[in-house]
Order: C-alpha cells, then sequence, then structure tokens
C-alpha cells in the first residue's frame, strides 16, 4: 500500500513542527516540514500530499490575535486548499493551528461564525486535560473512547454568535473533543476545562469530518512515558495521542 504523504506548515514563531513530523512518521506517513512562504511561492506543491497539517507554536507572534496572520496568509492559498479538501486531503489544526483554521473561516463550515478567545482566567495555561471523544464524522477518530492529552494556551476559548449555532454544531456531530472532569461529565470549569469554552468545546471538525482542530496538543503525548503518571496508568504501547495520527493514515491507505 502506498504511503501518505503529510505536510507540516511552519511560520515564523510555529514551535511545534517537529514533534508533529514525528507524529505522522511514527504513524507510518511520509513527512515533510514546509515554511508557509515556499507554498505561497509554489501553491501547487500542495497536490503531491494528502494530510495538510498546521502545528502549533505562536505563528508570527500572535501579534494581531492568535493565528490571524497565518489565516491571512492562507488566503491567499483558498483555491489550492479547495481543491486539496474537494480531492479528499485532510487537514489537521493542532492549537495555534486549530486557532488559523477557524479564523481563515475553514472551521467550522456550515456559515456559522465563530471565534478562539481569551482564556477565562485571563493568562496562558498549561497543564494535562482528559477529553471525551465523538466518533462518526471523519477519519480521525474512531472510538468514542476518552483520551487525556497536555494543552497549552492562553486564547483556547471557542466561541460561535449564537448558543443556536454550538447546538447546530452538536447535532452535526461536529464537535469532537470536549473537556470532562474526573466523572467523564463535560465541563465549563476550571481547571478541568482550562479556557471555558461552553459545553465544553476542545476540538471540531468540518461538516465532511476532513478537517479537525483541537487545542490540546496529541503530537506530546506519542510515548506513554510523556505521561506525568506514566507509572500509575494502565500499560500501553503508545500515548493517546498517536492514535488520531494512526487513524488518519489508516484511512489514506
Amino acid at each position: 500500500m502506498a504511503q501518505p504523504r503529510a505536510l507540516v506548515l511552519r511560520a515564523p514563531g510555529t514551535n511545534c513542527d517537529e514533534e508533529t513530523a514525528h507524529a505522522w512518521e511514527k504513524a507510518g506517513a511520509a513527512v515533510e516540514v514546509l515554511h508557509v512562504h515556499r507554498l505561497l511561492e509554489s501553491p501547487g506543491y500542495l497536490a503531491s500530499f494528502q494530510v495538510l497539517t498546521i502545528p502549533g507554536g505562536f505563528s508570527y507572534g500572535d501579534d494581531l490575535g492568535a493565528g490571524r496572520i497565518l489565516a491571512a496568509r492562507l488566503g491567499a492559498l483558498a483555491d489550492v486548499l479547495r481543491d486539496f479538501h474537494e480531492r479528499g486531503g485532510l487537514t489537521l489544526g493542532i492549537c495555534n493551528g486549530f486557532q488559523v483554521l477557524v479564523k481563515a473561516g475553514l472551521l467550522p463550515g456550515r456559515a456559522i461564525k465563530a471565534t478562539i478567545t481569551h482564556n477565562d482566567s485571563g493568562h496562558y495555561e498549561t497543564r494535562w486535560v482528559r477529553l471525551a471523544t465523538h466518533s462518526g464524522v471523519g477519519p480521525f477518530v474512531v472510538d468514542d473512547e476518552p483520551i487525556e492529552l497536555p494543552s497549552a494556551h492562553g486564547e483556547g476559548k471557542f466561541l460561535t454568535a449564537s448558543e443556536r449555532d454550538l447546538t447546530t454544531l452538536e447535532a452535526a456531530g461536529q464537535v469532537v473533543f470536549r473537556y470532562i472532569d474526573d466523572q467523564g461529565r463535560p465541563t465549563e470549569t476550571f481547571p478541568a476545562n482550562p479556557n471555558g469554552s461552553p459545553r465544553g468545546v476542545a476540538g471540531l471538525c468540518d461538516p465532511t469530518g476532513r478537517i479537525l482542530g483541537l487545542m490540546p496538543h496529541p503530537e506530546r503525548f506519542i510515548d506513554p512515558l510523556q505521561h506525568p503518571q506514566w507509572t500509575r496508568r494502565p500499560s500501553a504501547n503508545e500515548g493517546d495521542g498517536l492514535r488520531l495520527f494512526r487513524n488518519a493514515v489508516a484511512a489514506l491507505r
């Protein structure tokens, strides 16, 4: 079977590209890390890949707001990104990448207006979180088993223009990840929910499921030893985050 090719798109201020490339490689993809300026120079280069990933960090220093400048850069690639999506390409945005996808209008879709804004705490939060998962839309999540991932962001609160819009996303199965408490219930309460996102939204996909964004970092939990309580957790061969990358690669083979 052909080996899927994944492109990790970096920009000034991106700092998770190497970990993201490693995750794709461990999942079985062939990976290339490329600066966004190179793709702007040669937009057709994207046609040789099946996966596009926008990793975490602080693209362009988040000087005008998290992800805003890189989102504007992607506007020049709108036609190429549309063609990539229509031919079945997968797009993953992690943390800053999720912010970019939302502010570029690639998420959530359905003409629903949304944004990602400052945490309720008013400052940067970094901590491990538990997430409920919702399968059924797209290839990244294929079961409903909860996972744990590290989170690290100052602007992670997902908001829609109205509660009705959020209900529409839920009904369509687009809310793929939610922050949950110790009893496994979606929560808006700190610290289980580090940013205060309504209804615990931590990540979502577009209507096709082929564009996914989430605030926590799956690429930072690839190996079981990366968990701070690894000696107390049930034995496992891999970290929870690797599951997303493996599922995507399996869908493309």
